[in-house]
């Protein structure tokens, strides 16, 4: 290095800087200079930068970089630089070293399984190691045992996982190849890296890769060990050493490592002697390891990893969710731990070469209590693979090749659909996606069971990647259009693909590579196994094959017969599903027959009901009989007369298991409820017997009147089963008729509603005073719709009636009859009299004796009454004693001098009590009308009574009086009551056997002055008790209490009570028993069953108990076979015997036979009537009553489809009630319609718990019928054309597949529209009906669509497919226009335009039906004038040029005619009309079948004076026209107003005013309830009358302390019944009770006594007014309801009312002179329009058929007017 003064050189290597420096410091004055290196250490470890001096002095070049290179590293670059910023003079390079950091192998876990698709990916980690384990144990020849511990007990040390395997082990050598990262099993014999074993071998191939090679790219285990924990360590010990080794990674080592600039992936394999645990004596957190390595002795070689520093999330999880995580394992390792087959549950045998020798041990250990949790993976029946196993029911294997040495084993596994369900299974513990946003409906849509879920799950070298599948093959995709297997069965089966490692996986094992790209490659190559041999077949047809015999053996759907119609239904929400919904009369289910108008009953659903089938829906466009998986149907709710009703349920919601009678029992349980009979009482004791005869003016009543039901109870409504639905009110209607001479006449009429009180209850009627026969009616009526019912879901109400007759009553007055007023001397004659009672009625005979008389007697009828009042009666006994406080009555009658009963008028009685003190009440009654009445005085009360007092009663009356004594007895207030057994005294504690009664109670009541009261019915009503809710009144009028039951455990205490309760008394006593142990007594057998089958042993135990002190059980009866009935069981112990008894019945139905029925039958396809009569037996030949056996009706041949009836019950000859098959062939239908004649065979067979019954088989023979249409055949071919106009052939075929000859053409109907086919089975709606003999193809061209029924019957038809025709043209016939040009006026003259006939017009050839033909026709179009008067005139206009005629092509069918002239001073006529003739001119069309020419009148002029008149007139022409047109829609408009109007106008002026006299009595009602009296709050409201203000607001606390202080702790109640029950649950669990306040006042206090006044509430007096107002009755805001509504009815009559007033002015206006005068000027200018047209000559309007026009295109879908009868259309209809 050169120097020189002044010089800086700077050295810079890496971080290090040197700076070099020179200076001229002498010593003593010396110039030599001294030479120092400076370096500053400025890496980024070092945070000081410490500054180092060097002194250099005197040192060359090589000295200088060893004094330098004692401060660097090894490996570092030094530069020397003057400065820091100079330019290098040179290319330099610098030596570096990258080896990765330390968290690339500690964070490699966490990068590999942070994406697990939602998962939590720790399986997959211990799957890694499980990999390892496999790999290691692949050449045991025993079993290979995998043992994972998971050790969290922290009294052994940290958290550790511990992964066991009695493998190979591994040497030092191999254990520093595993610590390697990435080094994979290919990669180890490399000079570097080599193993002291041989080299890698690839294993041979073997069924399903399970090769256990798995172990592979040399990264899945130090990644997963970091992931799991923080620290690994390696424990191994290989095949033949003595020595263990051991290898310790972690990642605080690795830290240590770095920050000692230590050589980081660096370390010691460490060599021991086995179970040598010297090394970890110290160490505490690795406890557990000593148990580990004591289990090294006896072990040829092992391998332990352990992994401590688990991450606590880890910890939880495994904890957890264990079930999860190794549910999991099992899924990945499903065919290492069960074999080749899987873990086949239902396979009886295994084959030796299937079953695997691999052992995966799983074990929590927690710290004590927690008790460990231990699994083996083989135990696990719930992973994916166990659950698509056991659940398949056929399997299909393939195979595939690929061009890289790829094989693939391939197994799909079919999951039938059973009866209501599919199969297919569902993971148990998958996390929900996204709901589907269509409505699911397991009727309405087919339920695909695999859903969007792929089909195969792929297995690489027999381990699953989990998150790789394969969603379809092209050969078992999704069919894009229907075939002979259902879609559905398509999302039915489940695969499993097993790959070998020819195909690439990812590090971790998640996922393929490319698997799914080369097995979709066109080059890849399926085969299918069959018995493990492959065959070149066409895959995709072997599958189809075997997916169709899958669904044909296996699926068990229902089957949907008797296809009725295709509906849309509105009831459904979502409108997409509304349409098509297929309807059917019946269905098979899991072996039934279900059909329209049988009982069924619902399960699963709210609530349950019964109801009867009405039809059978499924979703979709279907004909004739189909299998589904599902749908719905139609119930209607039984009973009718409950549920007016109908549900759509789905069809597995129909309880299968009950039985036709028990659903009968139940409706007839329901019908039960309803009203039977009407039950008439007479309340006072004056019944009227049937034929009854009575005199006239007799009452008759009262009548108290109950309507009851089967059951005997009585009601008022008509029962309803439905929740929250009002009941309807039953009415009585009482009608009295009397049958006059005349003709029936109706005397009285009441309507009584119910009363809680006295139920239906009629007054007395006294009106019954005409001499006759009378029926007395009793209804009841049901008020539906303000009309009276006495008819309820088509049955008669109950009604009661009574025939009586009424006779003359007593004589009351006489009347003198004619006398002759001629007499003689000496001769007798008569005055005749007449004796009358009250009613004008002749009566008694009277005898009148005169002596001395020739006829000295006469007989006269006569009727007496009681004479004037003369002395007064009362009743009662005299004294009457009463007591204290209570009121008295008296009955008192008026007599005559006779002693009759007699009345008059102002005959008034008053009662005066004497020796009360303080007391001069007075009460009084009018006897005026009855001369009897009864006299009720006020209480009487004396203070401080002692004794008896007597007082006197003085009656009072204007010709009498009378005195009565009354002796008053201290007031009856009960003091005290007393319960008597053995001395009770109240609260006493009575010690008692547990389990006994506590008998003979009987208690008493004493008054104040301690007097026993006599007991009555009305007083032991009053009696509670809180021991018994149902008590006897007859009992407790005898003083007898209910007995005590004591409760059976010792230890609980019970508090029983005692009250009598009335409204100013209330006594109680109460007393607490304690029950004691028994002795025991008897011994007791309970059965848990009561019948058993013959050959079974009893499912349950017999329970033999003595008393509660011994129990035995008794398992493993049974019976030995024999005839069913009775057995008793005997059992003895000690001296105790207990006998009971058991039913025998009919063991397993084993055998089915034909009892009744024939033997062979011959039928046409319409059914057996004669029945079949089946009886089921076990295999001893008892009759069996099974109803869960499922009898089916089998045929011999598949092509006959025979339908039953379901089984009925009916009697066996042994009497008792057996379940007999009536099975009813209800029709035989073969396929195809003409099916085969011959001999068939019916065989029946039994179905218990999936287990066959062989049955009867009965020979048939079948003989189609020649005269029953079942087929429509039309003669169609769908790429033929239709010209318009044409026809079609139909025919109809019969069962033996013959055409009928003999039909009538009437009862054929086709069906017609344009447009596509409607999708369903029947046409759309709007469709017109007609027959094929009017017109079958329409006129007009286009695509239409045609169908054709034949009436079969007044309610059936027979239809035949739709058929989409193509109608053409027809033969062109005609030369038109589209549209009809406007008449040409032309002027001779040398104007061009004036002289234009066309200037450009499209002729086109038609056919006769206007439609375009000729499409491929060419020609030309000759043009030429003729006259439009059909004469010869020679002179007539010639076109331009001078010539006659003129040619156009004609190309297409189609000419264009442009520029037609005529030529100037063209000859001709003026004001002629002439004629241009369009003759077409066609190659092929001759004089045979000549074109029409098309004609087009015109006008010729010379004068253009003439031509402007004309153009004139015609111009006014069109304003004439434009004005008629205007009028008319005026007029049109007119008359659709006042059809309209007059449709409104529909409300009578009698009903309006009888609504607003209706609103005014409401409206009264109300404010006469308003102001009935109730309870007000007297505090003054400041704010009565604003109504702008609601009410005053206070916070929540003063509205609490106002509640507090006037309740307190109080519970309000509704009665005192309620506040005892109440209390009692409260005392019994020992909780406080508070104060009890009922709605009557009562109080219980909350020590729970009673008694005195202090225990009621203050009267509402004495409150004055300081209480809560009492709100209006519900009746008010009822009323209140009712007006509103009809105040908003007003409002509706009003508008109509105001609509009639617009209907009457409309109307007078159309009646208006003005309205008059524009019907004049219509008529006049319509008058000068026909002048005008006839001044022009114009011709008549042509009709459109006359014109070549086309329909427009808002007329083509018209009906094609063919005319139908009115009886077949209805029928069509009906049948929709």
């Amino acid at each position: 290095m050169a120097e020189s003064e002044g010089v800086t050189t700077s050295a810079v290597a890496n971080s290090n800087r040197t700076h070099i420096s020179q200076s001229k410091n002498g010593v003593n004055g010396s110039d030599k200079p001294h030479n120092s290196v400076v370096i500053f250490d400025c890496r980024p470890e070092r945070h000081d930068a410490m500054e180092r001096v060097l002194d250099i002095n005197g040192l060359d070049f090589n000295d200088f970089l060893q004094v330098v290179s004692k401060n660097l590293q090894q490996g570092n670059t030094l530069h020397l630089l003057q400065t820091e910023d100079q330019i290098l003079p040179v290319a330099t390079k610098e030596h570096i070293v990258f080896l990765p950091h330390y968290d690339t192998l500690v964070q490699s876990g966490m990068y590999e399984y942070y994406a697990s698709e939602g998962q939590n990916s720790l399986p997959y980690a211990f799957a890694e190691l499980i990999d390892n384990a496999l790999s290691a144990t692949s050449h045991n020849t025993g079993v290979r045992t995998i043992d994972i511990r998971l050790l969290f007990d922290e009294s052994l040390g940290k958290h550790a996982v511990v992964i066991m395997d009695n493998g190979c082990g591994m040497t030092s050598k191999q254990l520093n190849n595993w610590a390697v990262y990435r080094l994979s099993k290919f990669s180890r014999e490399s000079g570097t890296f080599s193993s002291d074993h041989a080299g890698y071998v690839r294993p041979d191939p073997v069924a399903r890769s399970l090769n256990s090679d798995i172990s592979y790219f040399g990264v899945g285990g130090k990644q997963a060990v970091f992931y799991i924990g923080q620290s690994t360590r390696m424990i191994t010990k290989p095949a033949g050493s003595p020595d263990v080794h051991e290898l310790i990674i972690s990642k605080e080592e690795f830290e240590r490592k770095e920050r000692n600039k230590e050589d980081i992936y660096s370390g010691f394999i460490r060599n021991r002697k086995v179970r040598d645990y010297s090394q970890i004596t110290q160490n505490v957190d690795e406890r557990f390891l000593h148990g580990l390595i004591a289990e090294e002795v006896g072990k040829d070689s092992f391998t332990a990893v352990v992994v401590t520093g688990v991450q606590p999330e880890h910890v939880t999880f495994l904890k957890q969710d264990f079930h999860l995580w190794t549910r999991e394992l099992a899924h990945l390792y499903h065919y290492y731990i069960h074999g080749l087959n899987g873990n086949d549950m239902k396979a009886s045998y295994r084959n030796s070469d299937c079953v695997s020798n691999i052992d995966i041990q799983i074990s929590l250990l927690e710290k004590f209590p927690k008790i460990p949790r231990m699994v083996n993976l083989r135990e696990i029946d719930n992973d994916m693979q166990t659950l698509y196993i056991n659940t398949s029911a056929d399997t299909f294997e393939f195979k595939a090749c690929t061009d890289v040495d790829g094989i693939v084993e391939g197994v799909l596994r079919y999951h039938p659909f059973l009866y209501d369900r599919e199969t297919y299974p569902e993971d148990p513990y998958a996390i929900p996606g996204n709901l589907a946003t269509e409505e699911d409906d397991d009727s309405i849509v087919l339920n695909q069971a695999r859903g969007k879920r792929p089909i195969f799950e792929c297995f690489w070298n027999g381990r699953l990647i989990p998150y790789t599948t394969v969603s379809e093959f092209d050969w078992c995709a999704w069919p894009k259009k229907t075939g002979t297997v259902p879609a559905e069965c398509y999302s039915r089966f489940s695969g499993v693909l097993f790959t070998n490692d020819r195909f690439q996986v990812s590090t971790n094992k998640l996922t393929f590579m490319d698997l799914e790209l080369q097995l979709k490659n066109k080059e890849t190559l399926f085969t299918r196994i069959v018995n493990g041999q492959e065959q070149r077949v066409k895959i995709h047809k072997e599958f189809h094959q075997w997916l169709k015999t899958c669904h044909e053996k296996w699926d068990k759907q229902v089957k949907f017969r008797g296809f009725k119609r295709t509906i849309t239904r509105t009831d459904v929400t979502t409108k997409k599903m509304q349409s098509p919904w297929a309807t059917f009369s019946s269905i098979e289910w899991d072996g039934r027959a279900y059909k329209a108008g049988q009982y069924v009953k619902s399960q699963k659903t709210q609530p349950i009901f019964f109801g009867s089938v009405i039809q059978f829906l499924l979703y979709g466009d279907h004909e004739g009989d189909v299998y589904a998986t599902g749908g719905q149907v139609q119930v209607a709710m039984e009973p009718k007369a409950l549920y007016d009703d109908i549900k759509t349920i789905p069809i597995s919601k129909i309880d299968r298991v009950i039985t036709n009678a028990a659903i009968k029992k139940s409706i007839d349980d329901e019908l039960a409820k309803l009203p039977d009979k009407l039950k008439v009482t007479w309340p006072e004791g004056n019944p009227w017997t049937q034929n009854d005869v009575r005199p006239a003016g007799t009452p008759l009543g009262p009548l108290h009147v109950e309507i009851l039901n089967k059951k005997g109870e009585s009601i008022s409504r008509i029962p309803s089963a439905m929740q929250n639905t009002t009941r309807k009110a039953l009415l009585i209607e009482l009608k009295v008729v009397w049958h006059s001479p005349n003709g029936d006449v109706e005397t009285n009429s009441h309507i009584a509603a119910h009363s809680a009180k006295w139920a239906f209850w009629f007054r007395t009627m006294e009106n019954l005073n005409k001499l006759g026969k009378y029926t007395l009616h009793l209804n009841t009526i049901l008020n539906v719709n303000e009309s009276n019912a006495t008819v309820w879901a088509g049955n008669r109400l109950p009604n009661h009636t009574l025939d009586f007759s009424i006779t003359e009553g007593s004589a009351e007055r006489f009347m003198v009859g004619t006398v002759n007023t001629l007499l003689h001397v000496g001769v007798p004659f008569h005055i005749p009299l007449e004796l009358l009672d009250e009613y004008g009625h002749p009566t008694h005979d009277l005898k009148v004796v005169l002596p001395g008389l020739k006829q000295d007697s006469q007989t006269l009828k006569i009727s007496l009454l009681p004479g004037n009042p003369d002395s007064l009666k009362v009743k009662q006994e005299d004294p009457i004693t009463v007591e204290n406080g209570t009121s008295v009555s008296f009955d008192v009658e008026v007599h005559d001098v006779a002693g009759n009963v007699t009345a008059h008028p102002k005959l008034i009685i008053s009662c005066q009590l004497q020796g009360i003190p303080g007391s001069s009440s007075m009460v009084a009654v009018d006897c005026s009308n009855t001369g009897a009445g009864t006299l009720v005085l006020k209480p009487i009360t004396f203070k401080n009574i002692a004794g008896d007092q007597t007082v006197k009663a003085t009656f009072d009356i204007p010709v009498s009086n009378c005195l009565s004594s009354i002796k008053t007895s201290p007031l009856f207030h009960l003091k005290l009551l007393n319960v008597s057994f053995q001395l009770i005294s109240d609260k006493e504690k009575i010690d008692w056997t547990a389990g006994d009664l506590l008998e003979n109670l009987h208690y008493r009541l004493y008054d104040e002055r301690g007097r026993v009261v006599p007991l009555s019915e009305e007083m032991a009503r009053r009696i509670k008790v809180n021991w018994a809710a149902d008590v006897s009144v007859e009992e407790l009028a005898q003083g007898k209490l209910p007995n005590v039951p004591v409760p059976t455990l010792v230890k609980e205490e019970h508090f029983y009570q005692v009250s009598y309760m009335e409204e100013l008394v209330s006594v109680d006593t109460s007393f607490t028993i304690v029950p004691r142990p028994d002795e025991p007594k008897h011994m007791k057998a309970t059965l848990s069953e009561s019948t058993v089958r013959m050959g079974e042993v009893l499912s349950g135990k017999i329970c033999e108990s003595g008393e509660s002190t011994h129990s035995m059980l008794v398992t493993g009866v049974r019976f030995n076979p024999g005839f069913p009935g009775i057995r008793e069981l005997n059992f003895t112990w000690r001296d105790f015997a207990e006998h009971v008894t058991i039913k025998l019945t009919a063991g397993v139905p084993a055998q089915l036979k034909l009892v009744d029925g024939p033997q062979e039958v011959g039928i046409k396809l319409r059914g057996i009537q004669t029945p079949f009569l089946l009886q089921l037996f076990d295999e001893w030949g008892n009759p069996s009553p099974d109803q869960r056996v499922v009898v089916t009706l089998k045929t011999s041949t598949p092509a006959l489809k025979v339908s039953h009836s379901p089984l009925n019950e009916c009697k066996g000859d042994m009497g008792d009630s057996i379940a007999l098959g009536i099975l009813t062939s209800i029709g035989a239908v073969f396929n195809p319609c003409w099916s085969p004649r011959g001999e068939y065979a019916l065989e029946f067979r039994g179905s218990f718990n999936k287990k066959p019954i062989h049955g009867p088989a009965v020979k048939l023979t079948i003989i189609p019928d020649p005269n029953k249409p079942v087929k429509l055949v039309v003669e169609y071919n769908t790429n033929s054309v239709f010209p318009a106009g044409g026809t079609l052939t139909v025919s109809v075929m019969s069962e033996e597949g013959s055409t009928i000859k003999n039909l009538n053409p009437a009862n054929m109907s086709m069906l017609l529209w344009k447009g596509e086919p409607s999708g369903t089975s029947r046409p759309p709606s709007g469709v017109s009906y007609g027959t094929p003999r009017d017109k079958v193809i329409p006129d007009h061209v286009g695509k239409y669509t045609i169908q054709f029924v034949l009436c079969v019957d007044k309610t059936k038809g027979l239809w035949s497919h739709q058929y989409v025709i193509n109608v053409v043209p027809n033969d062109p016939v005609k030369l038109a226009p589209d549209l009809q040009p406007p008449t040409p006026v032309v002027v001779n003259n040398n104007v061009l335009d004036s002289r234009t006939l066309v200037e450009d017009m499209s002729l086109k050839l038609m056919d006769m039906y206007n439609n375009s033909a000729g499409l491929e026709l060419s020609g030309k179009v000759v043009v030429t004038i003729k006259s439009s008067k059909g004469s010869s005139d020679k002179n007539l206009p010639l076109f331009e040029g001078k010539v006659k005629s003129l040619q156009f092509s004609l190309a297409n069918g189609e000419a264009q005619i442009t520029n037609l002239f005529i030529m100037e001073n063209s000859p001709g006529q003026d004001g002629n009309e002439y004629v241009l003739l369009f003759r077409p001119s066609v190659p092929g069309y001759g004089p045979k079948n000549p074109l029409a020419a098309f004609e087009l009148p015109f006008r010729f002029y010379n004068d253009v004076e003439n031509r402007k008149q004309m153009s004139e007139l015609t111009k006014k022409k069109d304003q004439l026209k434009q004005t008629v047109d205007i009028y008319r829609s005026l007029f049109d408009t007119n008359r659709q107003l006042i059809t309209e109007l007059s449709s409104r106008c529909c409300i009578s002026n009698v009903l309006q005013n009888w609504l607003f006299g209706f609103i005014g009595q409401k409206t009264a009602d109300a404010e006469k309830m308003k102001l009935q009296t109730r309870r007000v709050c007297a505090m003054p409201d400041p704010f009565r009358g604003n109504l702008d203000v609601l009410g005053k607001v206070k916070p929540m606390k003063h509205i609490l302390l106002l509640f507090g202080n006037l309740l307190g702790d109080t519970i309000l109640t509704d009665d005192l019944d309620s506040a005892n029950h109440y209390r009692k649950g409260v005392v019994q669990s020992k909780v406080p009770c508070p104060t009890l306040l009922t709605r009557q006042g009562d109080r219980i206090r909350s020590n729970g006594k009673f008694g005195g006044l202090q225990n009621k509430a203050p009267p509402i007096e004495r409150l004055r007014g300081q209480v809560f107002g009492a709100p209006l009755p519900k009746d008010y805001h009822t009323f209140m309801g009712q007006i509103d509504l009809l105040q908003q009815y007003r409002l509706a009559m009003e508008k109509s009312r105001q609509v009639q007033e617009d209907f009457d002015g409309h109307m007078q206006y159309l009646k208006s002179p003005e309205m008059v005068q524009k019907e004049e000027e219509m008529d006049e200018q319509e008058k000068q329009l026909k002048d005008i047209e006839t001044k022009l000559g114009t011709t008549p309007v042509r009709t459109p058929s006359a014109i070549g026009v086309k329909r427009s295109l808002d007329k083509a879908g018209e009906s094609s007017g063919m005319v139908t009868k009115r009886t077949r259309r209805k029928l069509l209809k009906q049948d929709y």
